[in-house]
């Protein structure tokens, strides 16, 4: 009688799926987000007060730059405080392509992702010397930078005034509405969740890995440190592109202002909080956040509604909350979400002989 998984050679060791069953739930799921999840959100709407596909739009877009950052910072240890200025390359380049140069949004989006990469490698190149805290400080630099260029450039990026960002269309379909924006979205963070998956399962991965936990080793056996870190950088930068012009194509009008240092550290806290080096933690970690953040929302209008004289004070609950939970997180469950996650399904699949 069959009491594990045996693997006879590497390559099953490898495998992503494991069983059958864990590849049936995932089709079961991807089937749930595309024929079922749209058609029950009016639903959801009435029981959770907030605009669900809203929700998840943004936590799709969310999903795909938190998985530049973790390649970055949890796979590769490179530190970033830049990546929410990666992201404003991102949606500034595919709005400008749109606009100015006629591109269709098919080409726009994968230049802007492109672009960006070719950015965040310029600025990855003090990762040769620097590390920790002072390569912190170097993509704190590209930050303001970048946001110190978008805003002076008046004649390209519109400035303090910023751009209006024509809608995203495939063809002669035009993603003009949520439901619609919600396929794409759902679509791109699929594909990028499956390339970040099976990037760890190559050499430059490994390299990735091997680089983070022992760099002076790695680079004995032969690792090229600074390639390696620059490549990083690169695919980092361009799904943080990606999600950013789908971020500019969704809201339709962008200003350096939703693109400060303030999105890079939340970046970092959806990875820290899903947990760091995993593809999954990119995935909870932005659905955390995003949900936290509309429940926050209309625990603070409920209570401006029911004391008014104090709406002031609540403007600051979302803040105090999204920190005081980090501090939590990293007291209580530093490897983030993704390990209790594991920690629950390693119970279950002994139980009830869980000893």
């Amino acid at each position: 009688m069959p009491s594990g998984l045996f693997h006879e050679n590497y390559s099953n060791d490898e495998r992503i799926f494991q069983t059958l069953w864990v590849k049936g739930w995932l089709w079961v799921f991807i089937l749930f987000l595309f024929f079922g999840f749209p058609f029950i959100v009016s639903d959801l709407n009435k029981i959770l007060r907030f605009n669900v596909l809203h929700t998840a739009i943004l936590t799709g877009i969310f999903v795909i730059g938190a998985h530049g950052i973790n390649i970055l910072t949890g796979y590769t240890g490179q530190i970033s405080l830049g990546h929410g200025a990666f992201m404003a390359v991102g949606a500034y380049t595919s709005a400008i392509l749109m606009t100015k140069a006629g591109f269709p949004f098919i080409l726009s989006l994968p230049c802007a992702g492109l672009l960006t990469a070719a950015v965040g490698m310029v600025f990855g190149v003090p990762s040769l010397r620097l590390r920790g805290l002072y390569l912190c400080i170097a993509t704190l630099a590209a930050q303001f930078i970048i946001e110190f260029t978008i805003r002076r450039w008046t004649g390209l990026t519109g400035g303090t005034q910023g751009m209006f960002v024509p809608y995203a269309a495939i063809g002669g379909f035009i993603f003009d509405n949520d439901k619609k924006f919600y396929y794409l979205v759902m679509v791109l963070a699929i594909a990028t969740t499956a390339f970040t998956k099976n990037l760890f399962r190559t050499k430059p991965g490994r390299a990735f890995i091997a680089v983070r936990d022992r760099y002076f080793a790695a680079e004995l056996i032969g690792v090229n440190l600074f390639k390696y870190r620059i490549l990083s950088f690169g695919i980092s930068s361009f799904l943080a592109g990606i999600a950013g012009a789908l971020w500019a194509h969704y809201i339709s009008l962008i200003i350096y202002e939703q693109f400060t240092i303030h999105l890079s550290i939340k970046y970092l806290a959806i990875v820290i909080i899903g947990g760091l080096g995993s593809v999954l933690g990119g995935i909870f970690g932005s659905i955390f956040y995003v949900g936290l953040e509309q429940l926050l929302e209309v625990m603070s209008k409920e209570l401006s509604a029911s004391f008014p004289l104090l709406i002031t004070y609540f403007v600051s609950i979302k803040e105090i909350m999204f920190g005081l939970i980090i501090i939590l997180f990293l007291i209580f469950e530093p490897d983030g979400l993704a390990a209790r996650w594991r920690t629950v399904k390693a119970y279950w699949k002994l139980w009830p002989f869980s000893y």
